[in-house]
C-alpha cells in the first residue's frame, strides 16, 4: 500500500476517479429538483419556443455536476486511455445503481413516531413523505440515467480516442469539447426519453420531449465551451504535479489503450 500511495501517477488516479465516482453519484440524487436559471443568477427570464412549446430556463440541479463528469472524463482518457475510462464508468453505474438499493431499503424502513413530525415548525408536516418524494426516484427514471450515463460515457471516450488518433498531442480542445458535446447531446435526450416518453406513467409527446431535450442540451453546450479554459488549466496542474516524463509516458500509453 505505502509504494502504491508512492507512485504520484496513481495518486493521481484515485484523486480523479475519486471525483469522477462521487459527482455522477451527487448528480443523481440532486437531479430530483427543477430550479429556475434566470432567477438563481439574477437575470430577466428568458422565453423559448421550440416544436410547439414554451417556457423559461427550468433545469434540473444535476446539470451543475455533470460537466464536472465529463471533464473528468477526459482528463482520465488523456492519461489513462479509453479502457479506465469504461472501467470507471461502469463501477460508477454499479454504485449509482447501488446508492438507490439503500435509499430504497431506507425509505421502506418504518419511521419513528416522534421523527416523522417532528420538523412541522419548520413546514414539513410528514418527514417521511417528504424523505420518500426526494429520495424515491422511479424506476423508469433510474434506468434512464443510467443507460444514459453509460452510453454517453461509452461514446465520450470513444471520440475522444479517434480524435486523438488523428490530432496526437495538438489540439486538446478539440478532442475534450468535441467528445463532450456528442456525448452530452446523446446523454440529454436519452434519459429523457426513457424516463418520460417510454415511461407510461409520463408519456410526454415528442414535441415536449424534444423541446425539453434541446433546452437542456443547449445549456449543455454553453457549459461545455465556456469550461474548455479549465481543461487546459487542470492539464497544465497535471503535467507539473507528473513530471514533463512521466506525463508524456501515461499520455503515450493511453494512446494505445
Amino acid at each position: 500500500m505505502k509504494y502504491l500511495l508512492s507512485q504520484k501517477h496513481l495518486r493521481l488516479f484515485t484523486v480523479l476517479a475519486g471525483f469522477f465516482v462521487a459527482n455522477a453519484i451527487v448528480a443523481e440524487f440532486i437531479g430530483v429538483k427543477i430550479f429556475a436559471f434566470e432567477e438563481t443568477f439574477g437575470l430577466p427570464r428568458l422565453s423559448w419556443n421550440l416544436f410547439g412549446q414554451s417556457g423559461s430556463l427550468n433545469l434540473t440541479a444535476g446539470v451543475l455536476l455533470w460537466p464536472v463528469v465529463f471533464i473528468m472524463t477526459d482528463l482520465i482518457n488523456e492519461y489513462y486511455g479509453k479502457r479506465a475510462v469504461k472501467m470507471l464508468s461502469w463501477l460508477t453505474a454499479a454504485l449509482i445503481a447501488y446508492a438507490f438499493l439503500m435509499v430504497f431499503i431506507a425509505i421502506n424502513l418504518v419511521p419513528a413516531d416522534w421523527w416523522v413530525g417532528s420538523a412541522q415548525d419548520r413546514g414539513i408536516a410528514d418527514r417521511q413523505a417528504a424523505f420518500g418524494n426526494i429520495f424515491g426516484q422511479g424506476l423508469w427514471i433510474i434506468g434512464g440515467s443510467l443507460i444514459a450515463f453509460l452510453v454517453g460515457q461509452v461514446v465520450d471516450a470513444a471520440i475522444f480516442h479517434k480524435l486523438r488518433h488523428f490530432t496526437g498531442e495538438k489540439m486538446l480542445w478539440l478532442r475534450a469539447t468535441g467528445s463532450t458535446l456528442v456525448s452530452q447531446f446523446l446523454d440529454s435526450y436519452v434519459v429523457l426519453y426513457i424516463a418520460f416518453v417510454l415511461n407510461p406513467q409520463e408519456h410526454w409527446d415528442m414535441n415536449l420531449f424534444l423541446a425539453v431535450g434541446t433546452v437542456n442540451y443547449c445549456y449543455k453546450f454553453f457549459v461545455a465551451i465556456l469550461l474548455t479554459p479549465v481543461i487546459y488549466l487542470v492539464h497544465n496542474l497535471i503535467d507539473r504535479y507528473l513530471g514533463e516524463q512521466v506525463a508524456r509516458e501515461l499520455v503515450e500509453e493511453a494512446k494505445r489503450h
